[in-house]
């Protein structure tokens, strides 16, 4: 799993696409075109996790974990655009590239809104006349390793997963239901929520902008919380003691030496354990017990 989230990194994301952001809310987008994209994986060796990968832009992305031996994968495709030769232009220029190697399914939306620099993380929006919206939903098995995002028009939502998660959002929800993994969960403009049914044995961060970050776990929770919130509260349903401070953080600037420190507030439940580190600018904490 790659290091924690930081808040700063998340804003930095959010305002590399002002564009891409603003763009389709300010369009009349009279004309309309779309197509539904079925697909079904057997995985190459069954004893393994599978892993899925979805990179996408606009959209919507539903993972469900199930009894099955398959990624199972419906997509459907949403051409919006101002004008009849828009959509033309669009199917043109947007492709979902499909992919599997070994266990690995991989879908990549790719269009000329791609940051050739950064192809598989970045975007930018030049305003072609046309917006291609795909919403997945998705069914893979239960130890399923997750890599999956998007950045507007849409909430990721994973239920009933097992496995190690990447999940990111930019403007909406991302909703944890069920899990019993552990990683990293992102957002700019929603609520970040996660429920465990297992309580994480790893590391995990969870981090938005604008919401709250609200987490459900087990009884016996043993984990140390970072807690970071500019404006809001910070609430748990377990007993808590105090960890250290976070060390001093020193640098060069200009110059001068500059100390600082990470803001967070740490406390520890039980008898310690994997680091869960939270952080909103605009909202919440909560730390829940599941009913």
């Amino acid at each position: 799993m790659k290091k924690p989230a930081a808040l700063a990194l998340v804003l930095i994301a959010a305002l590399a696409l002002p564009a891409l952001l603003a763009g389709p809310k300010d369009k009349d987008y009279k004309f309309e075109a779309k197509e539904d994209i079925r697909k079904s994986f057997k995985l190459a060796d069954s004893a393994r996790p599978a892993e899925l990968l979805i990179d996408n832009i606009f959209g919507g992305i539903d993972v469900q974990a199930a009894d099955v031996a398959t990624v199972e994968v419906s997509v459907r495709k949403t051409i919006k655009a101002v004008a009849q030769d828009r959509i033309a232009k669009a199917k043109a220029e947007v492709d979902l590239k499909i992919t599997q190697k070994g266990n690995t399914v991989d879908f990549f939306v790719d269009g000329p809104f791609r940051d050739e620099e950064r192809k598989r993380r970045g975007a930018r929006w030049n305003d072609p006349g046309y917006i291609v919206v795909y919403e997945f939903s998705v069914k893979v098995p239960r130890r399923t390793r997750l890599g999956i995002k998007t950045v507007t028009e849409g909430d990721v939502t994973v239920r009933g997963v097992e496995g190690v998660f990447d999940v990111s959002n930019v403007n909406g929800k991302v909703t944890l239901d069920g899990i019993a993994g552990a990683g990293e969960a992102d957002t700019v403009n929603g609520d970040v929520k996660a429920v465990f049914t297992r309580n994480p044995g790893a590391a995990c961060a969870f981090t938005t902008v604008n919401g709250d970050v609200d987490l459900s776990f087990c009884d016996g929770l043993a984990a140390d919380l970072r807690l970071k919130s500019m404006t809001g509260e910070a609430l748990s349903d377990y007993a808590v003691t105090s960890l250290p401070a976070e060390p001093v953080k020193i640098e060069k600037r200009d110059g001068k030496t500059v100390y600082g420190r990470g803001g967070f507030t740490g406390v520890r439940v039980g008898k310690g354990g994997p680091e869960i580190r939270c952080e909103t600018l605009n909202g919440d904490i909560l730390i829940r017990k599941s009913k």
